[in-house]
């Protein structure tokens, strides 16, 4: 009988080969990597960091949080707030799927697959630990990993625009989120002065 530690690690090494397939590629200490492995591996370790203690069902859906993301492109969808709502709603729907359908695979019934289908796809937030977890950690890596890449691609947006699109990142955030972003990570030296602004309003 296949143990849940062989399970999980299965989960996971399916997860990683479905994201080893990403044709985009993104540099960190000097190495290319699959773009959305990169972001699973750096979401898998910011958990650790933040909640060493999350359970299985957390620390699989944090995993496959942008699972095989690059096959639902955001140009599919109109260029509009509607349009970029839709692409959101589709990318969980997705990922809940792709992420169930490998969890199947590598062994895990239905129970889990909800679980962690439910974090992935965002469901509620602020309700449902586990996904408020997710959200804490996905809103970390943002902060510490492309917050400053997402600066430098936009140099349309004006101060009252990052404002608004860092207000909206820390409402979705717990107390103990906002407590760690302020204390445990590495914020952009370029940026930390208007996060702070931001976060004082």
């Amino acid at each position: 009988m296949i143990s849940d530690q062989q399970r999980f690690d299965r989960a996971i090494a399916l997860f990683d080969a479905a994201n080893a397939q990403d044709p985009n590629r993104e540099t960190a200490n000097g190495e290319a990597f699959p773009k959305e492995l990169l972001y699973a591996i750096r979401m898998s370790e910011m958990l650790l960091r933040f909640a060493p203690e999350a359970s299985d069902a957390v620390r699989l859906a944090v995993r496959a949080q942008h699972i095989q993301r690059w096959k639902i492109p955001r140009a599919d969808f109109p260029q509009t707030p509607f349009g970029y709502k839709q692409w959101r709603s589709g990318l969980y729907k997705f990922h809940a799927t792709t992420a169930g359908q490998l969890m199947r695979d590598a062994g895990y019934a239905d129970e889990m697959i909800g679980r962690v289908g439910n974090s992935v796809a965002k469901l509620g937030i602020k309700v449902n630990p586990e996904t408020q977890m997710l959200e804490d950690v996905a809103d970390l890596v943002f902060l510490e990993h492309y917050l400053a890449g997402f600066a430098a691609q936009h140099p349309e947006y004006d101060e009252a625009k990052w404002i608004d699109i860092l207000q909206k990142t820390w409402k979705k955030m717990s107390p103990q989120g906002r407590a760690f972003a302020l204390s445990k990570i590495s914020l952009p030296e370029s940026l930390t002065p208007l996060i702070h602004k931001a976060l004082d309003k």
